[in-house]
């Protein structure tokens, strides 16, 4: 048998499973937790700049049409006779050289500096500890609306609007005077009392005329709700009447 070639077996005739080779470990930096703390402080660092100071457009400013286009300068009439730009100087031509200022501008700024104003500082406030800062004049912090002439004084369309209100009031309270007065009773001169005093009595003698006609055992549910219509009825015109008579009469 040739040495170089594996021996025959009959278990190599078996299909075997392929093992896949397990996968190596995933690469971490190791300076990935540096990198992140530096990020960290760039940020923070950042945050103290606050947005962006634009000046904000006035609304009477506003884009209208053909604005942005470019316009042309006016056309000028062209004169040959019109001075022309001085010549360009000669390779040999040379600048006057040597010429120096006898002024100190070390003293003369530093005399500036000295005999000038000092500049104010803006006023700010700082709210976080990550150093915010903002102007303290927008803010509210500063009384600036107390010290306005027209502070505290009533605007003029309130009072415009107040005055509205009571005439509106003073012309309905007149109103309800109007109907009450019409709707009020209306006092009978003496011969209209005695008129409808009379008219009274006559009624009242009429249902007791009709009271005493009736028969004298009421044995009867309609018998008895007559007697007690009646007798309701005499109650009401002795009432009416006792109200029509003076009391210098009763």
């Amino acid at each position: 048998m040739d040495p170089t070639c594996p021996s025959e077996c009959i278990y190599n005739l078996i299909p075997s499973d392929l093992k896949e080779p397990p996968q190596p470990p995933r690469y971490i930096s190791i300076f990935k937790a540096t990198v992140k703390d530096d990020m960290q402080k760039a940020k923070t660092a950042m945050k103290t700049m606050g947005p962006a100071k634009v000046e904000v457009p006035s609304p009477k400013d506003f884009l209208k049409k053909h604005s942005k286009e470019k316009t042309l300068p006016p056309k000028k009439k062209f004169d040959r006779n019109m001075p022309k730009k001085p010549a360009v100087p000669l390779r040999t031509d040379h600048p006057v050289m040597g010429i120096q200022s006898g002024k100190n501008f070390i003293n003369t700024n530093a005399a500036d500096v000295i005999m000038g104003v000092a500049k104010k500082p803006k006023p700010i406030y700082v709210d976080k500890r990550t150093g915010d800062k903002h102007d303290v004049e927008p803010s509210g912090l500063v009384p600036k609306y107390i010290n306005k002439k027209d502070y505290g004084v009533t605007p003029e369309y309130i009072c415009r609007r107040n005055e509205e209100l009571k005439k509106a009031q003073e012309e309905y309270d007149r109103y309800i005077q109007e109907n009450l007065k019409k709707a009020a009773m209306k006092r009978l001169s003496d011969e209209e009392r005695e008129a409808v005093l009379q008219g009274l009595k006559k009624n009242w003698e009429e249902v007791h005329k009709e009271f005493q006609s009736l028969s004298v055992f009421i044995d009867s549910i309609p018998k008895k709700i007559r007697k007690q219509r009646l007798e309701e009825e005499m109650k009401q015109l002795e009432h009416d009447i006792g109200c029509m008579i003076p009391t210098a009469q009763l």
